[in-house]
């Protein structure tokens, strides 16, 4: 088979969450757009238990996926509203949070990271886009003003700008040479699929425990996901156990407010926070858990990608209205200049949380709990502590 040289304007690398929807809000604005992915989206079943991959998406996100046009495709297949957040680690010290103090319907909304996926690639099969998949990005050059990118079925693709949105593990920030710099945590993390007795409800809380939070997100139906962090070892341990032994672990580790859940299927995985040292090359610019992973504590990481998005489209849009040279650097870097300090200023939100609820000593344990009281009771730093994380 002959290969084949393609030439567009927008190379986008990686067709998840974060890539797809920055593949259709640029393609929406006119821009020429080609879209990298190593393997198809898994398919829509209905039928089907609940994928273990779940985001919880806030308001601005849902914001972002309307304009997109994509949200209500998103409803029509599976999703969960969730209006009530409550987080403590004494019974008498809980934190509540309801959607009506921010005068929302729902504070977001439970997603399966597959539906998100197949709603946007649904979406941009209705675009003027080329869709390169299953492709993977083996060597990349910079010639004058465009990038050359070297495909492993031996297809190129010449752009002006290349998108990294490939995830945390990304071949566009490795070719390019852009160094990360972070740390993992001494946690795993267990997401576990359950079957509840009734219906799950629209409340998602959160316990701290000394060896790590313990999380309900309520599913659509009877059906919600577990989210269980503890150490490395114990984590490995869990995911060895039978399904009957998990059960019997969960009704033994998880508070009252559970109730009676039948665990389906689990999974865990290693948790690290990364941040890139830059955001931008001359023509190149990094997005999502490509620039920067965070403690998923507050499941923050798909709002955070979506908001590099937005803003990422905005700046380009903007600076091609204005006839610039979009794809330069100094274009580039307003975009960078926007969102590392919102992604720094999250990391190190949830990074404080983390080792405050991880010290064991009494008074520290005193003084956490005197803050969840403080904050319950302080409608105005309710507001805004709400505000922040929904990205209004």
């Amino acid at each position: 088979m002959k290969n084949i040289k393609y030439t567009v304007e927008v190379a986008i690398v990686g067709g998840g969450m974060i890539g797809a929807a920055l593949a259709c809000g640029l393609a929406k604005n006119g821009f020429q757009v080609a879209l990298l992915e190593k393997k198809m989206p898994l398919l829509f079943d209905p039928n089907t238990h609940p994928n273990l991959r779940i985001s919880a998406i806030n308001s601005s996100s849902i914001s972002f996926l309307r304009q997109l046009g994509v949200w209500q495709d998103v409803l029509m297949m599976r999703c969960a509203p969730y209006r009530r957040q409550e987080v403590w680690e004494c019974q008498n010290t809980k934190l509540k949070f309801d959607s009506a103090l921010v005068g929302l319907p729902e504070l977001g909304y439970m997603v399966e990271n597959h539906v998100l996926q197949h709603a946007l690639w649904k979406k941009l099969c209705k675009e003027n886009i080329y869709l390169l998949c299953p492709s993977l990005l083996q060597s990349m050059n910079r010639v004058n003003d465009h990038w050359n990118l070297f495909l492993d079925n031996g297809d190129r693709v010449e752009a002006k700008l290349i998108i990294g949105a490939d995830g945390a593990d990304s071949q566009v920030c490795k070719l390019a040479g852009i160094r990360k710099t972070g740390w993992f945590y001494q946690q795993s993390c267990m997401l576990i699929s359950v079957h509840c007795e009734g219906e799950a409800g629209d409340i998602a809380w959160q316990q701290f425990t000394p060896r790590g939070p313990r999380a309900f997100l309520p599913l659509f139906g009877c059906w919600a996901s577990l989210v269980w962090y503890d150490r490395p070892d114990w984590i490995q341990k869990l995911q060895s156990m039978s399904m009957l032994a998990l059960t019997k672990e969960i009704h033994n580790t998880f508070p009252i407010q559970l109730g009676k859940v039948t665990p389906v299927m689990a999974a865990s995985f290693s948790l690290s926070r990364k941040h890139v040292t830059s955001y931008t090359l001359p023509g190149l610019a990094l997005a999502g858990d490509s620039a920067h992973t965070i403690h998923p504590l507050a499941g923050q990481g798909v709002n955070l990608g979506y908001r590099d998005a937005m803003v990422l489209i905005s700046v380009l849009s903007k600076a091609r209205e204005n006839m610039t040279k979009w794809f330069h650097r100094d274009v580039l870097q307003g975009y960078q200049y926007q969102r590392e300090s919102d992604n720094r200023m999250m990391q190190n939100g949830m990074d404080l949380l983390y080792y405050v609820f991880n010290k064991k000593s009494i008074p520290i344990k005193v003084l956490r709990n005197i803050g969840l009281l403080i904050t319950e009771h302080s409608m105005w730093l309710k507001r805004k502590t709400l505000s922040y994380m929904l990205g209004i």
